[in-house]
């Protein structure tokens, strides 16, 4: 058990000064978001997404300290969702990613793509998923193009 909190305690000192200053911020707007999703429809608040830029899978260009800030913006965005006490998937932290990333002008993508299900109890249903990249950086919803088909994306504006 020592070792575990020792481990932790020199994980959260490595941390930016960022991390900690979006991690409130960013669970306050997970739940924000789950409700937006949940009593707007998405033709509604589609426009704050972004520019609608059709299927083309592509991330766009951040400089050195623009990939640093999303770096620790998708830390604390992925804690704060584990800590949430409402469903926190991937839209949510798309659409916190989104709205953060816009405060800071960090150029963002955010995909919506769907797959097939290849688990055999739910073989051949359909998967959404989404997920937000800023330049080499997967703010939230991991290594995603491999795995999805894309079928919209937004970029900041």
């Amino acid at each position: 058990m020592i070792k575990t909190l020792k481990r932790k305690f020199d994980t959260a000192t490595q941390m930016p000064l960022l991390f900690y200053l979006w991690l409130g911020p960013a669970w306050v707007l997970l739940g924000l978001s789950r409700l937006v999703i949940l009593t707007v429809t998405f033709k509604r608040f589609a426009h704050w997404l972004g520019l609608h830029d059709g299927l083309a899978p592509r991330t766009p260009l951040t400089t050195a300290e623009q990939a640093k800030r999303a770096r620790a913006i998708s830390s604390a965005i992925i804690v704060a969702a584990k800590f949430a006490p409402w469903k926190a998937n991937c839209f949510p932290q798309a659409i916190t990613a989104r709205l953060i990333l816009g405060l800071y002008d960090i150029p963002y993508a955010l995909f919506f793509g769907v797959t097939r299900s290849k688990q055999e109890e739910d073989r051949g249903a359909i998967k959404a998923h989404a997920w937000v990249v800023s330049g080499r950086v997967n703010v939230t919803g991991g290594r995603s193009f491999g795995q999805f088909t894309s079928v919209g994306c937004f970029v900041s504006k």
